[in-house]
């Protein structure tokens, strides 16, 4: 799904200038004293400046993060063109064509991109537009790009360079890779390298203070971001995916600081040792120290019940983070945050109708108490009424919402602790859904005045609830 979009080799400028503005005088001085600051005419840098300074900044962050070089380290200056194409190289091997069109589906379905929003071209414009250096764990070679001042060249040395130190001792891409296929875990493990390489090049900022972060009083990250939202690129993305996109580096920079605040760096190795298992344990560092585990939480098949005429394009887990973003959507951001803290797991899957195109969403969602699912399913009933501009059939009971649209039904139904959805879809369809979960057939639909014989009301019915999780279905016509 589209939350797990990642900045690989996010070049970091706007974001460490605001960094140097965020902790004032400490950090200007550590700057001045570990970076030469740059000429009034910026100078190309040469292939032995490049390789010397690298070399320095390497030797620093190995013994910030006492982490030692195994191996030697292959360097080199790439142009825009070849960083590029090393962009695109890396979006064609991570995922194929066929996947990364489930992952804009699937966002679309849940509200998060507009339809026939280009997620390939926004992907590939933002990453060359920001990337100004990267560690490759494939070829084990660090990237600069050709183009920056030395000067700004070892900040993004200072984050990269430290990925490719935890590559020599903990093989991250394999690392990040044993999540799958939960696009959550992944989430939280791509949050680990992130956060523990900002954090690194925090301390980088304050070499020769004697202070670290470790230090540094809890602050909101979110004051980092700097100028970064304001690039060409990032400015016209829509919301989720600027939230996305920095999720790793600013979530997992809260979360490295919190699990390093007493002991500092000797605790990176139990990171990867014993990695967070969610989002959640992100967002909340308190829960990955106490263990706290989501549910495991299972769809039925809806392949036979929906027909040959429908296609199975994506199934994962949405994860707080994700359910966070869709209630971000339609919600003030307080409510979707506290709503979306309650999640204990989900699971979600999306249907493409062929020929039509037409999407359905099928959600399951547990929170933490059946107050909560309560809680849940009053206000996520105001956010899919946001969702859907055009409404009809309303029906409202305890527990039970659905209406209809253009595109198929939407139903939200919840019992207990847990709530289900299904969007672009039949009131039959919904019926076929919940009995598999063995739930309690839904109210029946409103009778209307001049109703059609029975056998045609159920042909017009609504559609089945929509699946009462934190991320809100995109609408589907009737088959």
């Amino acid at each position: 799904m589209a939350s797990h979009v990642k900045l690989s080799g996010l070049g970091l400028c706007a974001l460490y200038l605001s960094l140097v503005l965020f902790l004032g005088g400490v950090a200007v001085q550590a700057q001045e004293a570990a970076v030469a600051p740059p000429s009034a005419v910026s100078k190309p840098v040469t292939d032995a400046d490049f390789i010397a300074a690298a070399d320095e900044v390497l030797g620093q962050m190995s013994q910030i993060t006492g982490l030692k070089l195994v191996t030697p380290l292959k360097k080199s200056l790439r142009s825009r063109e070849e960083i590029r194409a090393y962009v695109i190289k890396q979006m064609n091997e991570d995922k194929n064509a066929a996947e990364r069109y489930a992952d804009e589906r699937s966002a679309e379905a849940f509200g998060l991109l507009p339809k026939g929003f280009d997620l390939d071209s926004f992907m590939v414009n933002v990453l060359t537009e920001q990337v100004e250096g990267l560690y490759d764990p494939k070829t084990r070679e660090f990237y600069i790009a050709d183009w920056s001042p030395l000067a700004d060249q070892r900040m993004v040395m200072a984050h990269e360079l430290t990925h490719a130190l935890e590559d020599q001792h903990f093989q991250i891409e394999a690392w990040a890779k044993a999540a799958r296929p939960n696009e959550d875990a992944e989430l939280a493990r791509d949050s680990v390298l992130e956060g523990s390489a900002m954090a690194a090049m925090i301390d980088y900022l304050m070499l020769g203070t004697g202070r670290s972060l470790k230090d540094v009083p809890d602050f909101d990250p979110g004051v980092l971001i700097g100028d970064l939202g304001s690039t060409p690129t990032l400015q016209k993305a829509p919301p989720f995916l600027k939230d996305a996109l920095m999720f790793p580096y600013l979530g997992g920079l809260t979360f490295s600081a919190a699990v390093m605040k007493n002991t500092g760096w000797s605790a990176l190795p139990g990171l990867f040792e014993k990695p967070p298992v969610s989002t959640q344990q992100i967002l909340h560092p308190a829960l990955y120290r106490s263990g706290k585990t989501p549910r495991s939480v299972t769809l039925p098949p809806l392949e036979k019940m929906l027909g040959d005429n429908w296609s199975k394009l994506d199934e994962n887990i949405m994860g707080e983070f994700g359910w966070k973003e869709v209630l971000k959507q339609f919600l003030d951001n307080d409510r979707a945050k506290s709503l979306a803290a309650a999640w204990d797991g989900d699971r979600y899957m999306v249907f493409e109708q062929k020929g039509t195109k037409r999407l359905l969403l099928a959600t399951r969602l547990y929170l933490d108490s059946e107050e909560l699912a309560a809680r849940f399913f009053g206000q996520y009933s105001e956010a899919l009424e946001k969702k859907y501009s055009e409404r009809t059939n309303l029906l409202r009971r305890p527990n039970f919402f659905s209406f209809d649209t253009p595109d198929g039904g939407v139903f939200l139904d919840c019992l207990g602790d847990e709530c289900v959805t299904l969007e672009g879809a039949t009131r039959n369809m919904f019926d076929g859904f919940t009995k598999t979960l063995n739930w309690p057939l839904a109210p029946p639909p409103r009778e209307r005045p001049g109703a059609a014989p029975a056998k045609t009301a159920a042909i017009s019915a609504p559609a089945a609830p929509l699946v009462a999780g934190i991320f809100p279905p995109a609408a589907q016509t009737a088959p």
